[in-house]
């Protein structure tokens, strides 16, 4: 985990000690008993984007947090494997513990580094990185709902998380009331009870691309005692937005997909502005496990480094193929923030810097057009999963969205369109993307 340590003398990344991860914490603690609590790692940090003259881009792209050990430092992250360090002597081990790495489970060099950059770029107090993006949900949810907790939710959401809120957490007494996505806030409020624990949201949201307004979200969270805001931001990652800035408490990333940006890594990310919350969220992920592999955290820096890169050159690309699907006879309609026909566009424009590299549209013909279309195209590959450099497509009724995952339940009352494509757009030539949609339109 790490955490900012701007807020208090000097900036380093730091971990919980791996005597505060074996009971969850029982009392509310003060901001320096909770700083106290955190292990010194001896780091040194790239600055963050709101406390230097640097840009985003350039912090991603030097996202090195040197060892001040040394004279002459590495370029690029080393990986630390170990999964336990030796000590000299019995007595050692509980000073060990205060200051030190004594189990990569509890802290790890390589996951460290990687999540001070991301969350220098999210802007919050502190992060941590996880085994997936599932990990970084299901950690952050448990750490902050209990038994006879009420969660708010959007559909259509992700299907893992709608699985995860809708199957398993009322096993553990949760209960959860969905709203639409892309809903006035007014629609959340409704639904708000006297046990509401948290209000979740993803934007853009998966697959429909509906934006929820930061700013009116966190509003809202913050005008109701005792509720924590979560987003979801995968689809537009940390350089085209950052939900933290518009008063959200936490934000979480599915770093598999634009974060990690080669279809490489399984890693998750959370990141948050309170320091009560991170301590809770670090105390529960050494608990569960979800901890990232060190390996996985070194392939997950080197995306980061060209994050910005990528988006730019996603987003420009989309934009392209949005106009040109918006125009063609076949396509009924097109699921894009940036075009001007999109619900929210305003919105989109009022808090991403561009609008990514993901949308979604809808085709005349339904599930068997939707399907023949997709089977068609050569160069985007018929895959789950979005983000990477190389484009993927899929027809959620039947993949990411339909009764495999969803259940037979759930996808009953699905609102998805049959004929929707999902469209992650990669960074190949556009002209190239553009002939080869073309073609597999007109075979529909």
């Amino acid at each position: 985990m790490m955490i900012n340590r701007q807020v208090r003398r000097s900036l380093s990344v730091e971990s919980l000690t791996a005597q505060d991860a074996l009971t969850p914490p029982k009392k509310e603690k003060t901001d320096n008993e909770i700083y106290e609590s955190f292990d010194y790692l001896h780091l040194e940090s790239v600055p963050s984007s709101s406390s230097s003259d640097l840009h985003m881009e350039t912090i991603a792209a030097n996202s090195m947090p040197p060892n001040k050990a040394s004279l002459a430092r590495p370029v690029v992250a080393p990986i630390s494997i170990a999964t336990t360090y030796e000590v000299d002597k019995c007595d050692d081990f509980a000073k060990a513990i205060k200051s030190e790495y004594v189990y990569s489970r509890f802290g790890n060099y390589s996951c460290q580094a990687t999540a001070e950059v991301i969350n220098k770029l999210e802007g919050g107090v502190g992060g941590l990185c996880t085994a997936s993006g599932m990990a970084a949900i299901t950690t952050t949810l448990l750490a902050t709902l209990d038994a006879g907790d009420h969660l708010i939710a959007h559909d259509p959401i992700y299907s893992g998380t709608h699985k995860y809120m809708s199957d398993i957490l009322p096993h553990h007494g949760v209960s959860i009331s969905w709203v639409k996505a892309g809903c006035d806030m007014e629609e959340y409020r409704k639904l708000v009870k006297p046990n509401t624990k948290v209000l979740y949201a993803e934007t853009p949201a998966n697959p429909t691309m509906s934006i929820t307004d930061l700013e009116a979200f966190g509003r809202l969270g913050n005008s109701l005692p005792g509720v924590i805001t979560i987003v979801d931001s995968t689809f537009g990652s940390p350089y085209l937005q950052q939900p933290l800035k518009y008063g959200i408490d936490v934000v979480i990333h599915s770093c598999t997909k634009y974060l990690g940006g080669h279809s490489d890594v399984l890693a998750g990310f959370v990141s948050t502005r309170r320091l009560e919350l991170l301590e809770k969220f670090s105390t529960y992920q050494k608990n569960l496990g979800s901890t990232l592999s060190p390996f996985d955290a070194y392939l997950l820096l080197r995306g980061v480094r060209t994050l910005h890169v990528r988006m730019d050159r996603h987003s420009s690309n989309a934009m392209r193929i949005a106009q040109y699907l918006e125009r063609h006879p076949k396509v009924t309609k097109v699921h894009y923030p940036g075009l001007p026909s999109h619900p929210q566009h305003d919105i989109a424009k009022k808090q991403m810097k561009q609008f990514g590299g993901m949308m979604s549209f809808e085709l005349v013909g339904g599930l068997e057009a939707g399907k023949t279309f997709v089977e068609s195209l050569r160069i985007p590959h018929l895959a789950v999963s979005l983000g990477g450099v190389e484009s993927l497509i899929e027809h959620p009724a039947s993949m990411t969205h339909g009764e495999a995952l969803l259940g037979a339940e759930a996808f009953k009352e699905s609102t998805i369109p049959q004929g929707l494509i999902r469209l992650s757009v990669g960074i190949e030539n556009i002209d190239d993307l553009l002939r080869d949609l073309e073609q597999a339109l007109s075979r529909i």
